[in-house]
């Protein structure tokens, strides 16, 4: 602080006020998103509508739908194959261990290996029912969930929640949210195709984890219609912009983040190159967004746009920030029970355990390089301490870092407490191994084990020691971006009560004290003074002698 005022005692003042006086442009930052890319009036050139394979196809189930969308797109299929939306493995890990599919988990549903059929009800694909799911056959992607548009023709296109990825064939409820299923009017819906909408994406994206905005904390159905205090960009009465907007697409590749794979690595804008995806911020607003001279430029190399201008996530619809599976199996009255809590979420669920939702969530921050580090099903791990199932890398002084926002979702999760190793167990299904039949830990855990090493026989045989370990998941938050006169102050950082108070190892103006440092800068304080007072007084002395001098 001492510092500081001396600084300001040096500046000259009027040159102080033209390099922070903000200027006319009030949307500096958008204007030169709007320079960067514009909107076209229209995205399709093609009226699906019209195609006669379409609207003669007399189809009865969404493989024949796809069998005439090749007909044309006879390259499609063949794209989506390479990506991870078919594989759920990170197309840049070369070992194939990374990935839903893989060997990697998480602290809510823990692993898809043996419960495809509830699992692949998320899948871009017709039928992954367990691991002999043939992924070469073409007729096996599903267009339609990317690309079907709901209206009143069509209604919703909806896969069945256990159906590995299939719609109903009949009408049919699902337990476990009381909703009923319709077949879809495949002709319809085929007819409908277009663009992606945030529908389209938010109807796996939104409902990760088995429900709506439980995983990320910046995704829910909150965006389906968001206002613009929910999302700037997303505005529905705005400039309402889809997913794939700024997740670019370059042959079914979708951009973003693929686990040890970062979004992107360059950080020009398209005014610099008009061949970059748009998937980060400077992308659009450059690396210098606001207004000239304005201080908050200096930052753009450090901290992440998302860190001030995403205040809080979860603002309208709770998400889960704890889950805890030791608690599952307890039964009232000898049968299973769920409990409501306050927002109207359940607070525990005999299948699943305790849980802790929230809303208006201040996220964690860390120094992020855009990859994440996994535990994987092979790693040994310590159950004395808590499991980070995964952790962002990045460190200050890394060109490449920069202080990002994250979810940190808590868990306590079943492992392999002969062997130390994470355990996937069988959730799913109605066979006796299954924790949601049995609910028999071991069981579930040998039968998991055992599936998995069907695909990957260096994982460990299950010890049969079931234990509970405390873990942690982390998820970047980079949407539910707030209006700038709701972005984050200089004093929610730069105080004692500083939102980066657990990023150590440097010195932060207003947040950290130095004793030596304060000295230094009162010395220098109280120095100006006396200079600046001295050199007024022999001013003041030599104007008088001269004027005597004069007379």
């Amino acid at each position: 602080m001492a510092l500081t005022a001396a600084a300001f005692l040096l500046i000259d003042a009027a040159s102080f006020a033209d390099s922070v006086e903000p200027a006319d442009e009030g949307d500096f930052g958008a204007a030169e998103a709007r320079k960067a890319s514009r909107m076209p009036e229209q995205w399709i050139t093609a009226d699906h509508s019209q195609h006669q394979i379409l609207a003669e196809g007399n189809f009865t189930s969404g493989p024949e739908v796809t069998a005439a969308c090749l007909t044309c797109h006879n390259q499609a299929a063949l794209q989506i194959h390479e990506t991870i939306h078919w594989t759920w493995l990170c197309p840049a890990d070369p070992e194939r261990e990374l990935g839903k599919a893989g060997l990697t988990l998480n602290n809510f549903c823990i692993s898809v290996p043996s419960n495809e059929p509830r699992c692949t009800s998320c899948h871009v694909g017709y039928g992954w029912s367990d691991d002999g799911f043939d992924f070469d056959d073409p007729t096996r992607v599903d267009c339609l969930v990317c690309h079907a548009q709901t209206n009143e023709e069509t209604g919703p296109y909806l896969k069945f929640p256990a159906g590995s990825g299939n719609p109903v064939a009949e009408e049919k409820v699902f337990p476990g949210n009381g909703r009923t299923y319709f077949p879809p009017n495949w002709n319809a819906v085929a007819m409908s195709v277009g663009r992606p909408t945030r529908r389209n994406c938010g109807q796996c994206h939104f409902n990760g984890g088995g429900g709506n905005g439980v995983k990320h904390g910046d995704l829910d159905q909150s965006l389906l219609t968001p206002s613009r205090d929910l999302d700037v960009h997303m505005d529905a009465e705005g400039p309402d912009f889809d997913c794939v907007r700024c997740h670019t697409t370059e042959s079914h590749r979708i951009a973003g983040r693929c686990y040890k794979q970062p979004a992107a690595t360059d950080r020009r804008s398209l005014i610099d190159s008009d061949l970059i995806t748009r998937i980060t911020c400077e992308s659009c607003h450059t690396d210098a967004p606001h207004e000239p001279g304005h201080k908050a430029n200096d930052h753009t190399d450090i901290v992440a746009c998302q860190s001030c201008h995403i205040p809080t996530f979860a603002r309208v619809m709770p998400t889960k920030m704890f889950w805890d599976w030791s608690s599952a199996g307890r039964m009232r009255d000898g049968a299973p029970y769920k409990v409501m809590g306050d927002l109207d979420r359940p607070t525990y669920d005999t299948k699943k355990g305790d849980f802790i939702w929230e809303m208006d969530v201040v996220p964690e921050y860390f120094w992020f390089d855009g990859t994440l580090e996994y535990t994987l099903l092979t790693d040994e791990i310590d159950p004395s301490d808590v499991v980070r199932l995964n952790v962002p890398v990045g460190e200050r002084g890394d060109p490449d870092s920069r202080i990002y926002p994250f979810k940190v979702h808590l868990g306590v999760t079943p492992y392999d407490a002969g062997n130390n190793r994470m355990a996937v167990p069988h959730l799913f299904g109605k066979d006796e191994n299954a924790y949601w039949k049995s609910f028999d830990w071991a069981k579930a855990i040998q039968a998991g084990t055992d599936y998995i090493r069907n695909s990957y026989p260096e994982v460990m045989e299950f010890s049969g020691e079931v234990g509970f370990v405390e873990t942690e998941y982390h998820f970047q938050i980079t949407h539910m971006v707030a209006p700038k006169e709701n972005s984050l102050e200089c004093a929610a950082c730069h105080s004692d009560e500083s939102r980066l108070s657990e990023l150590t190892g440097f010195y932060m103006p207003g947040r950290d004290a130095n004793s030596l440092l304060d000295t230094i800068g009162w010395i220098a304080v109280f120095g100006s003074l006396v200079g600046v007072g001295g050199h007024g007084l022999l001013r003041m002395f030599s104007s008088k002698n001269n004027e005597e001098a004069s007379s």
